[in-house]
């Protein structure tokens, strides 16, 4: 995909002390071999999760026009798959990213440019993608991976505060209203988590485990969960999902998504799971993220209860730009319990694991909070219905 460049490029990086790489193209474009010298960038320093080689970054940034690179430094935030790191140019500071395979398919990923310039016409917060130097293009491919660069961010991390709670709620609804008017036609990905085949599938699967103790425990979370999913599931159809509205959703929303500065949404990131659905799976999806409580290594010890003053802190903000009509109030509990089955059913079926967790450990507390939400559901909703 490279281009002609009319005059030789010299990139040098400084990264992690003195280890330093350079990387040169030619008058003519072609990629120049690294000095013979080039430092081998610590690309295994993120522990567990994928990273870059120097060559990698070498030959990636040679199609961007950043000026000399003066330090790169891993950034772990986000999902492990994705390689991520912060570079240090001439010309600012970037956000080099590289997308995990399942994630990267180039519809998917154009689509998702499409959304994010889209909300940067609407100065809505998101970090400002940049153009290859070589095609002109936001999305830049080679050896079968996908590459994005942004301007990087600064803010802090959500502080668990009523203030950004409701602000997070709030920016949601903002981003929902943003995207109203954008033509999604021929979007790659529509649909969700509410009445999934594939979340049946798999928890059915996980069902038929047998013999041993730890999958005699497998077997009997899952058909737990099997059959509240059914239920949460078969009273939102009953509301009349089908007729509801479908628009572009941010499909991630959660408080490592969301930079602030004082207490204010900053900027939103990550766009790996944008799709079409109605906006109060969105909704839903981001009052469980803000108001679960967790606070143990091992979620075999978390408590099955919810924060309540965050998850109608997060409602409120919403509402705020957004009045919910009944059908959809009356709703939330449920989807909130689809999404947090659906979520966590995937990946324990594939691999029997929670990222590293123990995948019956994992959705048995899953079902303690299915249960909790079960059991408070009138009062809970009885406050989401006040007019």
């Amino acid at each position: 995909m490279a281009g002609s460049c009319s005059a030789a490029m010299r990139l040098e990086l400084t990264t992690f002390g003195s280890t330093r790489f350079r990387a040169r193209r030619t008058e003519s474009g072609g990629a120049g071999e690294a000095d013979p010298w080039i430092g081998r960038y610590n690309g295994d320093m993120v522990r567990g999760g994928a990273h870059f080689s120097s060559e990698e970054l070498v030959r990636v940034l040679s199609h961007y026009d950043v000026g000399i690179v003066h330090q790169v430094r891993p950034l772990e935030a986000g999902d492990r798959r994705a390689a991520k790191v912060v570079i240090k140019a001439d010309r600012g500071t970037f956000l080099l990213k590289r997308r995990p395979h399942g994630a990267d398919e180039p519809a998917r990923v154009k689509f998702a440019h499409v959304v994010q310039r889209h909300l940067t016409d609407k100065s809505f917060p998101v970090p400002q993608l940049l153009e290859t130097s070589t095609e002109g293009s936001t999305l830049l491919g080679l050896d079968r991976h996908i590459y994005e660069l942004f301007h990087f961010v600064e803010g802090s991390r959500y502080d668990g505060s009523p203030e950004a709670t409701r602000e997070a709620g709030r920016q949601l609804a903002v981003f929902h209203c943003d995207l109203q008017d954008l033509d999604a036609a021929g979007a790659p990905t529509e649909g969700c988590f509410h009445g999934d085949p594939t979340i049946r599938q798999n928890l059915t699967k996980l069902t038929s485990e047998k013999g041993t103790d730890p999958a005699r425990r497998m077997q009997a979370v899952a058909e737990a969960l099997l059959v509240r999913y059914d239920r949460s599931s078969g009273r939102i159809e009953k509301l009349g999902f089908d007729a509801w509205k479908r628009q572009v959703i941010h499909g991630d929303w959660h408080p490592g998504n969301l930079l602030f500065s004082d207490r204010k949404v900053q900027a939103v990131v990550d766009f790996d799971a944008i799709r079409i659905s109605p906006a109060v799976t969105d909704l839903a999806n981001g009052m469980l993220q803000f108001s679960i409580v967790g606070g143990y290594p091992n979620p075999a010890d978390w408590p099955a209860h919810f924060e309540r003053d965050r998850m109608f802190e997060f409602l409120n903000g919403y509402q705020e730009v957004t009045r919910l009509g009944k059908r959809k109030r009356y709703g939330l509990i449920d989807l909130m319990i689809e999404t947090m089955i659906a979520e966590a059913v995937l990946p324990v079926a594939a691999t029997g694991f929670f990222s590293h967790h123990s995948g019956v450990d994992f959705l048995q507390m899953i079902l303690r909070k299915t249960r909790w939400l079960r059991l408070h559901r009138k009062e809970l909703r009885d406050v989401m219905m006040e007019e």
